[in-house]
C-alpha cells in the first residue's frame, strides 16, 4: 500500500506572492533615500503637554503632526527675533530647536525639543 504525502506543494502564484513580500520586506531595510534625510535635518521632535509633537521646517512653512494625528499647517510671518510661524489660530516662534507655540494668544507648554534622527 502506498501512502501520500501531506506536504503540500507550492502554486506558481504562491511563490510568486512570497517573492514580492520578501522584495517589500527588502525595501524597508534599505537606507534613507536623499530626501528622506533633508526632512529628518528639518524635523524636530518635542514634547506638548506631554504629548510627542513633530515640527517639520519647510519653504515658509512649519508643518505640525501632533500627537492626535491631526496635522496643522503654520505660515512663516515676520518676526523681530527667530522665524515665527501663525495660522492665525496658532502660533509658533522658533528660535533652533527653542520653540514657543501659543494657541489665540495662550502659551502652550513645549518642551524637550530635539532633532530628529531618522531610523537606520
Amino acid at each position: 500500500m502506498r501512502q501520500s504525502s501531506c506536504r503540500p506543494r507550492a502554486s506558481p502564484a504562491g511563490i510568486a506572492a512570497l517573492a514580492v513580500a520578501v522584495a517589500a520586506l527588502a525595501a524597508c531595510a534599505s537606507p534613507a533615500s536623499r530626501e528622506e534625510e533633508e526632512a529628518a535635518r528639518n524635523t524636530i521632535v518635542c514634547k506638548l503637554a506631554g504629548e510627542r509633537l513633530v515640527v517639520r521646517f519647510d519653504s515658509g512653512e512649519a508643518r505640525l503632526l501632533m500627537s492626535s494625528g491631526d496635522r496643522v499647517t503654520l505660515y512663516q510671518i515676520p518676526s523681530a527675533s527667530g522665524t515665527r510661524y501663525s495660522n492665525g489660530t496658532m502660533e509658533l516662534l522658533a528660535r533652533g530647536t527653542d520653540l514657543q507655540m501659543a494657541r489665540n494668544g495662550a502659551p502652550l507648554p513645549v518642551s524637550d525639543c530635539q532633532p530628529y534622527t531618522a531610523p537606520k
